[in-house]
């Protein structure tokens, strides 16, 4: 639960922030967007939000009553009662019971002396789970406990291919030629688990290489107009540059560098090279003789005359 202060500052972040929710989850680390939409909501709604919350019960008083005084006539089992009214669920009949009835509530009993096993035992056990050749049922059986307490002992005895001492301090003794069989076998199964995650780690970064590869080709059909067939080196600089442009908000630049065979520094010149106009004093010079001749010339004339400002341009530099 969070205090009143919390939720007010989340709620003034949010109406800061124009009702950013990402934002504000990020910055404060709580709460979820749900609970903070709830939180504006209330705020709109009350223009302040409440600091004490009391959460009412959907069961009556009488219902209550009813389901304790079932309990105490029939046999006092709350299983029963729960599946005989279809309410409330057994934790909520219990603190009813011990609200209405506290005197009347039956406590369980365990049923016998608990057994205790050995180091020794338990490690036998386990032994004879790994190097068995029955169910672990029937192992369990064979030693008194049951197939959870035998995964549990197991779990305690071996650590990273080893059998580990309990917590007790005991004298050490020599392994059983199946405790040292059973230590190789982990090791090797610990081996070949690094090599497999290996094996994982790469393969996840070679299918991640070619979703961007793909990425690559259908932005050069889109774009450039090449086929998806086209071998990558053979894209000019400036194809390249236009294609990791569009890839850039989706990957990585260094990786997009890397499969499209492009250099950063080619692509820093390139993208200069597409976002300058090389052609802008020339296109001031055409609107300039367009509005002299009252918008009137077309394109050859606009030509004829720019070229003969030119030729004046040079005889006068030639002078």
């Amino acid at each position: 639960m969070f205090s009143y202060q919390e939720r007010m500052k989340a709620v003034n972040l949010l109406i800061q922030y124009d009702r950013s929710y990402s934002t504000v989850i990020r910055e404060l680390g709580y709460p979820s967007k749900e609970a903070l939409w709830k939180w504006y909501k209330e705020y709109s709604r009350n223009g302040d939000l409440h600091q004490n919350f009391n959460k009412q019960s959907k069961f009556t008083d009488e219902e209550k009553q009813k389901a304790v005084d079932y309990y105490l006539e029939h046999g006092k089992c709350v299983s029963r009662t729960v599946k005989k009214l279809g309410y409330p669920s057994r934790p909520i009949l219990d603190k009813w019971i011990k609200e209405l009835a506290p005197d009347q509530k039956k406590h369980c009993r365990s049923g016998g002396a608990v057994v205790k096993y050995t180091h020794e035992k338990k490690e036998q056990a386990v032994i004879s789970l790994c190097s068995r050749s029955k169910p672990a049922k029937q192992v369990a059986a064979e030693y008194g406990t049951t197939r959870e307490n035998l995964y549990n002992w197991k779990r305690q005895l071996l650590k990273e291919g080893c059998v580990q001492t309990m917590k007790k301090p005991i004298k050490k003794t020599i392994q059983s030629p199946n405790a040292q069989s059973l230590e190789a076998e982990v090791s090797e199964l610990h081996e070949k688990k690094d090599v497999l995650s290996s094996q994982v780690s790469e393969l996840q970064k070679e299918v991640q290489r070619l979703k961007i590869e793909r990425d690559i080709y259908e932005k050069a059909a889109e774009l450039i107009k090449k086929d998806q067939g086209i071998n990558l080196k053979a894209l000019t600089n400036r194809e390249k540059a236009i294609i990791i442009n569009a890839l850039r908000e989706f990957h990585q630049l260094n990786v997009l560098l890397e499969i499209i065979h492009m250099a950063k520094s080619s692509y820093c010149y390139q993208v200069i090279a597409i976002n300058t106009d090389k052609y802008a004093d020339l296109r001031v010079e055409v609107k300039n003789t367009f509005k002299e001749s009252s918008s009137r010339y077309g394109y050859r004339r606009i030509h004829s005359v720019i070229k003969v400002k030119e030729r004046m341009l040079a005889r006068q530099f030639s002078m």
